[in-house]
């Protein structure tokens, strides 16, 4: 499928999911019906994932459907390159993540939102779990980046926690 087929085809699913939250209805299988699932899974994006996005993006206007697109894009890619179109079948545990006052080199909520895209990236999100949520947002803020650009600098990192924290350094300018 081309770029542009499955972002079209993205934004009539977040479009029928906005005109279902709009009408009222509040729970993921009433928001993103089954019969989009499966072209969900097929760009690594989960149903909670994408009603996370459209409640979020209805009850406090972001994220946008543009930097929701953007952060699925970054998903798809890693999903198709690096997991070859094949989930991890694992999810991970809230429990397991960093405490929200955990803190890396003085940075707050840092060890998290790395863990929370992480997550993100292996399409392994616990369903309780947002990666952007009003706490990365807020986070993101502050260090002068966007969930995209963060997502980005942690693909683009692996697992070397220092380039992320170089990322995170340039970016608000610390």
């Amino acid at each position: 499928m081309s770029q542009t087929e499955w972002e079209g085809q993205f934004r009539a699913v977040y479009d029928r999911s906005v005109e279902a939250w709009n009408q009222g209805k509040r729970r993921p299988p009433e928001v993103v019906p089954p019969s989009d699932h499966a072209f969900l899974a097929s760009i690594g994006c989960s149903a909670q994932e994408l009603f996370d996005f459209v409640e979020d993006g209805q009850s406090f206007g972001e994220p946008d459907f543009e930097t929701v697109l953007a952060v699925q894009s970054i998903r798809r890619e890693y999903f198709l390159k690096e997991m070859h179109g094949r989930s991890s079948g694992q999810v991970g545990s809230s429990a397991a993540l960093p405490a929200k006052d955990a803190a890396m080199e003085g940075i707050p909520w840092l060890p998290r939102i790395i863990a929370k895209a992480r997550l993100k990236l292996r399409g392994e999100m616990p369903p309780e779990i947002m990666y952007g949520c009003g706490g990365d947002r807020a986070f993101l803020k502050r260090v002068h980046m966007t969930i995209p650009q963060f997502l980005k600098s942690v693909r683009d990192a692996g697992s070397d926690d220092r380039k992320i924290m170089e990322a995170v350094k340039r970016w608000s300018r610390v």
